[in-house]
């Protein structure tokens, strides 16, 4: 099947869907494959914050920033990777992580998809032969929705801590997709690129 276009240009679609539900996210996956017929790259970016001390934190809340955080990227991958081994079509898997968790406190519970890290490590050798390369990339502060609960004192003490004093943007993120789903990296698997303005340092 040919991808749809539009004035000769590649045609995007918006479809919801829940990355906490299985059935969500197989009902996705089969609308893009009605659509384009393949899947060739995945970013897991869906992510919530609680941004709580440990004493404080309810458990609901705690499960829900796990069950988004970490299991969306456990559910959304096993719904593509699982089509793409069934088909032998291959093509790319981008994991995104949490790297600004490393810079809050300990008793603090924030935006975590760090375990999809261990999951990226996991997945490049056992998908490597089947042409889909597992990459994760690990943003730091950036300019989203996400912040704007965040007081703004606690937000300018956030800001502070990145050697290049700001916030990213997030074309500045979509910029390393972008590269990593392209022919240029085609080498690259397992590996894990920070694109924190050196919060990491």
């Amino acid at each position: 099947m040919d991808h749809p276009q539009i004035g000769g240009h590649e045609r995007a679609i918006a479809l919801p869907a829940d990355v906490t539900d299985r059935a969500s996210i197989d009902a996705m996956v089969a609308q893009v494959l009605a659509t384009w017929s393949r899947i060739d790259i995945l970013v897991n970016n869906a992510g919530i914050t609680q941004d709580a001390r440990l004493a404080k934190l309810a458990e609901h809340q705690f499960d829900r920033v796990i069950e988004v955080n970490l299991k969306g990227v456990y559910q959304c991958t096993g719904g593509v990777a699982g089509d793409a081994r069934a088909t032998g079509r291959g093509g790319h898997q981008c994991l995104v992580g949490g790297g600004a968790l490393r810079q809050f406190r300990a008793d603090q519970l924030c935006r975590d998809q760090g375990g999809g890290h261990r999951d990226d490590q996991d997945l490049g050798p056992g998908t490597g032969p089947k042409g889909i390369r597992s990459l994760a990339v690990c943003p730091g502060f950036v300019q989203t929705p996400i912040l704007e609960s965040i007081p703004a004192p606690v937000l300018e003490k956030m800001v502070a801590k990145v050697p290049l004093g700001r916030l990213g943007r997030p074309e500045e993120i979509a910029n390393v997709y972008a590269f990593l789903a392209s022919d240029e990296a085609s080498y690259m698997n397992g590996a894990v690129i920070e694109v924190s303005g050196g919060i990491m340092m």
